[in-house]
């Protein structure tokens, strides 16, 4: 359901709800802020709170208020919200915590989060267990606590589900202009897509970043991402949970791969939201949005006057998506007009200091920098300590920079290799010039690498997981038997009970044979898998010497390529996720996998395919023949098409090895795990 949130978070008049330090708190932060519209304090015996007149009930207010902040225990609150709801409020915060997220140490939390929710019936609520939200554009806000934002007239807007997270971000002195500030705790009603959907119509919101902790409704997430595409605004999330926690299932080597993190990695490539991975690379990341917006490559320059800075420069890009291209012709004639014989030209580039204090030589210098095809040049400057230095000698850096992008037209940023050595008040100053000030080499990478990644959501809609239960894991002829009739290639086989019907199977195949006990899910582990059977006493032998319930007989593959592992699990948190990865005795030793989520177009597989460290043997090493990779794609279409067509009841399906020859892409061993 969606709620107009726009009376909540750019309201005209507030009620603060409660006597205590955090309600006085919230009116003095109005108070201070300057906020324009009306503040009414609620409270039974408060004549007044901060100066302010005190209203003894919400009946007595001389309107439903647009924005409440609601700082009660939380059975009271649940009372107020109710009230608020059917006076027709704009919206609250929910203050108090105890709620759901509280249900491991109270049982009845979740039952009073549930009752909230009804008491707060259409009217949006913020939380419960947050702080509410800061809106520095209209100095706005219903906040319990210092910040240190300050007034705006444009900026970012960030979500956190953490109020100590969003504290700590507001006192940043990295010149981020923070237009919205929200906090969503427990998220009961209102969560961060829908939030951040309803911050998109505000067109002083330049870009958006999320801190998120988990997913909830997919579907919501899948609407916020074509709503920001469609209205031009970046966005980017800091997701957490990367710490090694498996599928519940752990029977495949799939549910290990694809973990809760790598569910979540997938589900922000489809959206197209670049992720990031520090506090400070978020903070300069936003910075680098707001200022420039996505950047329409990965193509960059470096300039700075130190060979070191230069070499720290083109190392801190290694392992990340962005490359410095050599120097055309045409930036090397200007370079050398501008800087003389002396200078190696190269990118990065040292300039040494023939040039430093003459600003119109160092814009023409850095001017030639920024051919059309780079899409970021940086400018590497750390300012001297103003307590103990004169910074004044570096204004012709300042200068140069912000003449350089007004001559050119090109996206620029100053960057220091030390996060603290950009001042705040010259950070400011390059913002209002349109250049980027970028606090800390390795962070000024990571936020243009994002900024480069920005890609349109896939429109197709997710395959959400449903529940499964008495999922049990099929015998290995069923699997193929069943991934067969969706056109995933098996080998020829046969079924045995006893050593001697094996015996005589044999000779109904084409030798060599592999013999397998169909009792286990990881065969080679269990020595229940003989390979390289020539004859068919090869066979009685080792079927006797296995003394298995039951026997598979296959022919063997020849001509190997290499081998793959493809599977699917349900992800209760991210729908179905897809992994690709190095197959056989490699899935454990190279952990070389790629994971995306179903449906996954042909293209989206083959990228992914391509991003594997086995690709190398796949497209034919030293000389060696490469695998038919169309044929590949298709059994990867013919396992996804089983699940597509049995989502209701698949909790896993996984094939290790898929064996990749010159001619076709085979399952030689299958796996899986549904309801009956």
């Amino acid at each position: 359901m969606t709620r107009d949130l726009s009376r909540l978070l750019r309201p005209r008049s507030i009620a603060v709800i409660g006597g205590g330090a955090w309600c006085r708190s919230v009116i003095a932060q109005c108070q201070k802020t300057g906020f324009a519209g009306h503040i009414w304090p609620v409270h039974p015996t408060a004549s007044d709170i901060c100066g302010i007149r005190a209203y003894s009930s919400l009946n007595d207010l001389p309107t439903p208020p647009d924005a409440s902040f609601v700082g009660v225990n939380r059975t009271t609150t649940i009372d107020i919200v109710a009230q608020l709801a059917a006076m027709g409020a704009g919206g609250a915060t929910c203050f108090a915590s105890g709620f759901a997220e509280a249900s491991a140490e109270d049982e009845g939390a979740s039952d009073l989060q549930r009752r909230l929710l009804i008491a707060a019936d259409q009217m949006p609520i913020l939380g419960p267990n947050c702080y509410g939200f800061i809106n520095s554009l209209d100095g706005a806000l219903l906040w319990p606590d210092q910040h240190g934002c300050q007034r705006v007239t444009s900026g970012v807007a960030i979500l956190t589900q953490s109020s100590n997270i969003a504290i700590n971000l507001t006192m940043q002195t990295r010149a981020l202009p923070i237009a919205y500030m929200i906090t969503v705790g427990n998220q009961a009603q209102t969560g961060q897509p829908q939030i951040a959907a309803a911050l998109l119509d505000d067109p002083r919101v330049t870009a958006i970043g999320l801190h998120v902790e988990g997913f909830q409704d997919l579907r919501m997430w899948e609407a916020f991402a074509a709503k920001a595409h469609t209205c031009g605004k970046p966005v980017i999330a800091l997701k957490v949970g990367k710490s090694p926690q498996a599928q519940a299932a752990t029977i495949s080597h799939t549910a290990s791969l694809a973990g809760k993190d790598a569910g979540a990695q997938a589900l922000l490539d489809r959206l197209g939201i670049p992720r990031i991975h520090s506090l400070p690379a978020f903070v300069e990341t936003l910075k680098l949005l707001h200022v420039t917006g996505p950047l329409r490559s990965n193509r960059i320059a470096s300039i700075s006057c130190s060979g070191g800075e230069a070499s720290l420069a083109a190392d801190t890009t290694v392992g990340k998506n962005v490359i410095f291209p050599p120097l055309s012709d045409i930036q090397k004639e200007a370079l050398r007009s501008a800087l003389g014989p002396l200078v190696a030209l190269a990118n990065p580039l040292d300039y040494n200091t023939y040039i430093w204090r003459d600003a119109p030589a160092m814009t023409t210098a850095w001017a030639a920098m920024m051919a059309p095809d780079i899409a970021m040049t940086m400018v590497i400057v750390d300012f001297p300590r103003p307590d103990r230095c004169d910074p004044s000698d570096w204004d012709c850096t300042i200068e140069a920079a912000i003449a350089a992008k007004a001559r050119t037209g090109a996206q620029v940023a100053l960057v220091a290799t030390l996060p603290e050595l950009i001042p705040e008040d010259i950070a400011q100053r390059l913002i209002a010039n349109g250049v980027a000030p970028l606090n800390g080499l390795v962070e000024a990478i990571d936020a243009i690498e994002a900024a480069a990644s920005i890609m349109p959501p896939d429109p197709t809609p997710l395959l959400l997981a449903t529940p499964v239960t008495d999922a049990a894991t099929l015998t290995e002829a069923e699997a193929k038997r069943k991934l067969a009739a969706f056109g995933l290639p098996t080998p020829k086989s046969a079924h045995a009970p006893d050593a001697e019907s094996a015996h005589k199977a044999s000779l109904t195949l084409r030798f060599p044979l592999v013999l397998k006990d169909e009792g286990h899910a990881h065969k080679t582990e269990a020595g229940a898998v003989v390979l390289n059977l020539n004859n068919a006493g090869q066979v009685r032998d080792a079927a006797r010497a296995m003394a298995a319930p039951s026997y598979l007989l296959e022919e063997m593959i020849t001509d190997t390529v290499a081998e793959l592992l493809v599977g699917i699990v349900k992800d209760p948190a991210h729908g179905f996720v897809l992994t690709i990865a190095s197959g056989g005795i490699l899935t454990d030793l190279m952990q070389d996998s790629q994971s995306l989520l179903v449906p996954a177009t042909p293209d989206a597989v083959k990228q992914a395919l391509f991003r594997l460290r086995v690709v190398k043997l796949l497209t034919g090493y030293r000389g060696k023949p490469g695998a038919d990779i169309p044929s590949i794609l298709s059994a990867v279409s013919a396992i996804q098409s089983y699940v597509l067509a049995n989502a209701h009841k698949v909790a896993e399906v996984e094939v290790n090895p898929l064996i990749c020859t010159p001619f076709i892409a085979i399952a030689a061993d299958a796996l899986i795990r549904e309801a009956p």
